[in-house]
């Protein structure tokens, strides 16, 4: 297991890849919509390594809710070579399963809610 991002809730998705881009000088890598017609960007620093990943929902989501300047931790992603396994280990530390994934019968990613509300994304890592 390892910590592969940390997810950011922003409500002006322009704003705020310009800011990364520009300000932090993170380098776009991809970016998506997901079902419920949220936006994630993912973003690189070449010199640390590490990623962030800006998302931002559209009003009526159900993952749009209040927004209080400097909460936007939205999410950890972190990578795993089992989902299952891990989100045993998480429900064991006291985390309960909010959403899983699955692809051909297999959990492919699983949100887990842990203490104060802090969400961990699973992974499935396919080079494990």
């Amino acid at each position: 297991m390892f910590l592969d991002y940390a997810g950011i809730r922003v409500t002006n998705l322009p704003k705020a890849v310009r800011f990364v881009t520009k300000g932090l000088g993170l380098e776009e890598v991809r970016r998506g919509r997901a079902a419920h017609g949220g936006v994630w960007v993912l973003f690189h620093d070449r010199r640390s390594h590490q990623h962030l990943e800006l998302n931002w929902y559209p009003k009526g989501s159900k993952f749009a809710t209040p927004f209080v300047a400097g909460e936007g931790l939205d999410h950890l992603g972190v990578r795993v070579s089992d989902v299952a396994a891990a989100g045993r280990q998480l429900k064991t530390a006291g985390a309960r399963l909010l959403h899983q994934f699955r692809w051909k019968g297999k959990i492919e990613v699983a949100y887990y809610e842990g203490p104060d509300g802090l969400w961990v994304e699973l992974i499935r890592d396919s080079a494990a």
